[in-house]
């Protein structure tokens, strides 16, 4: 179980500027599929960042099974299974697919990469000898990325925005996956998402505006009780 107490966030150097994060509670289960959306600028990828340790709360505390984590890097953090897909995945110049996701294993079981590239609609023999570089399309490094995860068999999973800068192909073969994931059961997984698809996945649906928590709720009925009361939401019908 991951709590988030009391959580807000200002960046350093910037102490005249208003917080992104403000005085976050949010408690989230074991084995659950939870969906972040929100307009943009609300906070959503702060909140993220500040799960994996890519950030640091300002004030605030993070517990983990009860355990207090908040000044525990990134690297402790995912030494105790959690894992963190980038809106724009990394590149990795000399690195291979096979390296990679030997890496994220820990170098166990060379070769076992096949299976999570498999997972991710990606063939091997086409895929585990290329390098991460810009030669690759940007739905071919997220699902790189998600077979990385994947590989390391994390306890909480977080994905910022897995959907950004890709085609349709890619975002139907993306929620393939996420839906795969759904029914593994073994993993809490964070999804920041707009996509109503993706929403369909969620145990969970959480609203993130104005650097706060403005709901939580089961993914049925959210779209009439949530989204409808966002007034980014309430904006774009008044332009229509």
């Amino acid at each position: 179980m991951l709590e988030l107490k009391s959580i807000s966030y200002l960046p350093e150097g910037e102490k005249k500027a208003e917080p992104i994060l403000r005085d976050i509670n949010l408690l989230l289960e074991d084995n659950h599929f939870y969906v972040i959306t929100g307009p943009n600028g609300g906070g959503k990828s702060s909140l993220a960042k500040i799960i994996m340790g890519i950030y640091r709360p300002t004030s605030g505390k993070i517990l983990l099974d009860g355990n207090d984590i908040t000044d525990l890097s990134i690297t402790e953090r995912a030494r105790l299974g959690i894992g963190y897909a980038f809106q724009q995945p990394p590149r990795f110049k000399g690195i291979t697919v096979e390296k990679l996701l030997s890496l994220s294993r820990g170098n166990k079981c060379v070769g076992a990469g096949c299976n999570y590239l498999f997972e991710v609609g990606l063939c091997p023999k086409d895929y585990e000898q290329r390098e991460v570089n810009a030669s690759l399309s940007g739905g071919e490094l997220k699902r790189i990325e998600i077979a990385s995860l994947l590989s390391r068999d994390c306890r909480i999973a977080v994905f910022d925005e897995p959907e950004a800068g890709i085609d349709l192909w890619s975002f139907n073969r993306l929620t393939d996956i996420f839906e795969k994931i759904q029914q593994r059961k073994d993993v809490t997984t964070i999804i920041i998402s707009h996509q109503e698809r993706i929403f369909k996945l969620a145990d969970e649906i959480i609203l993130v505006a104005e650097g706060r928590i403005q709901g939580k709720e089961a993914q049925e009925g959210f779209l009439e009780k949530v989204i409808n009361k966002c007034d980014c939401r309430k904006e774009c019908q008044e332009r229509v």
